[in-house]
């Protein structure tokens, strides 16, 4: 197994299954589903049931070491390594191919709440439609 970077939690303790899904993480091109993360670490000669990936990817999410991504129109979850990057995709319908906007449309929205104390920290976009490609069949 590859030794996993400076993303671990120092009060997060190491297991074989977390160590490969993080080493997934930190080696993803995108996002990835757990199924996705769950086969890669099979090609890698390791082996996690697919309910412990899913466990593991919320623990890393609740711990700030992974964020979810997007959420397909399938109730598909995406995560990736939270890089601390501000990012955005649009996911093809029907390829389900990811690709990152180049942009921020909300970069400067400010929402108006009735809470004047309530600050924004984030936010998130995902958009769907049809790549080029199944647009055309």
């Amino acid at each position: 197994m590859k030794e996993t970077g400076d993303n671990w939690p120092s009060d997060l303790k190491k297991t074989k299954p977390r160590q490969g899904v993080l080493s997934v993480l930190e080696d993803a091109q995108g996002p990835l589903s757990a199924r996705e993360i769950c086969s890669e670490l099979g090609k890698r000669g390791e082996s996690a049931w697919l309910s412990t990936v899913y466990r593991i990817l919320e623990l890393f999410v609740k711990r700030g070491v992974a964020v979810k991504a997007a959420v397909m129109s399938n109730e598909t979850a995406l995560y990736e390594l939270n890089r601390a990057q501000h990012k955005h995709y649009a996911i093809c319908l029907g390829c389900h191919k990811i690709m990152p906007l180049n942009n921020c449309p909300l970069e400067k929205f400010v929402p108006k709440l009735e809470d004047e104390d309530f600050h924004v920290t984030g936010h998130n976009l995902e958009v769907y439609g049809y790549c080029g490609r199944c647009a055309l069949k």
